[in-house]
């Protein structure tokens, strides 16, 4: 009679020891309330997860970890203030998170130029450039040999809304996407872009990634909520572009029906139609970044929605 259990005595496996790819998480105040609290928690989780991601032989360069924050209103205010300029009311900040390429290289400054374009091209304001605090004794031989410039856009609105202002950002992320793919800038990638989040990933394992990002041991970091994931890469190569989280979701798992839903989205972009975004709809082709993990093209989906969506008459 069958139990409903499979029998595995004689065999080397144990279902009791069986662990998932990836280790993912978020801490939140239901209030709402911003503290530096809410990210050591975070930062502490994160660690607690390193199991569930791989390592490499030098002990340090792992598959990629980090953590997704509300963009630190008091940090960024210290920070444009130090550009010189009078810093805005929180909510009228934004952060873009840039890994340029290669360090102090033309090709970084080429990066900068396109940003900057698509910023003004859009009518945002930008406050100019931060060197983001990092400390390379936290990453491994093979991160250090990968590990691109990192800086930050810091941006205000002035006038309209905020929904008007997150659509701007969106759009001028990826003109300048666009605008770098063709300049054969492909090492350029934006982490994230917006008013609302920021990301801080990298090429490592959880318990070294406050170490090298200095900023998130600093007490005017404070934010209500925070997502945090260590990865295990299965179906691609690790790199600092896909450490987790993407810019709105962190993944945990494999999606089987990959290459269908990426071609799916292909063939729906050209039936594809937005009211908001009219002619500019455009821009934002391609959706899918064909270089992606799984993970990172449902987050190109995904971010696609709030923008408002554009609709298809594609059933």
């Amino acid at each position: 009679m069958a139990s409903g259990k499979q029998d595995m005595s004689g065999t080397l496996y144990d279902p009791r020891y069986e662990r998932d790819a990836c280790g993912v998480g978020f801490v939140a105040d239901v209030t709402g309330h911003r503290s530096h609290g809410i990210l050591e928690k975070a930062v502490q989780c994160v660690c607690n997860v390193t199991h569930r991601g791989a390592i490499s032989g030098d002990g340090k360069t792992g598959d990629g970890a980090g953590i997704t924050t509300q963009v630190p209103h008091k940090l960024m205010q210290r920070e444009i203030a130090k550009l010189g300029h009078r810093a805005p009311d929180g909510k009228d900040i934004a952060v873009g998170m840039v890994f340029l390429p290669g360090k102090n290289s033309e090709a970084a400054k080429k990066s900068r130029e396109i940003i900057e374009a698509a910023v003004k091209e859009q009518g945002i304001h930008s406050f100019g450039w931060r060197k983001v605090p990092t400390d390379q004794s936290a990453l491994g031989v093979m991160a250090r040999e990968s590990e691109p410039e990192i800086e930050q856009l810091l941006m205000g609105r002035h006038g309209g809304s905020e929904e008007k202002f997150g659509r701007a950002l969106y759009l001028a992320r990826r003109v300048a996407e666009n605008h770098a793919a063709e300049s054969g800038l492909n090492d350029l990638y934006i982490p994230s872009f917006s008013d609302k989040t920021v990301v801080y990933k990298a090429l490592l394992v959880a318990p070294q990634l406050a170490h090298f990002y200095r900023d998130l041991e600093d007490k005017d970091f404070e934010t209500a909520l925070a997502l945090y994931h260590q990865r295990y890469s299965t179906n691609t190569f690790p790199n600092w572009y896909l450490a987790q989280p993407f810019r709105y979701l962190a993944h945990n798992g494999e999606i089987n029906t990959l290459q269908g839903n990426t071609n799916w989205m292909r063939a729906r972009e050209p039936e594809l139609h937005s009211k908001v975004w009219g002619g500019d709809l455009k821009k934002l082709l391609p959706i899918i970044w064909e270089g992606g993990s799984d993970s990172a093209m449902l987050d190109n989906a995904a971010e696609l929605l709030p923008s408002p969506a554009a609709t298809s008459s594609t059933p």
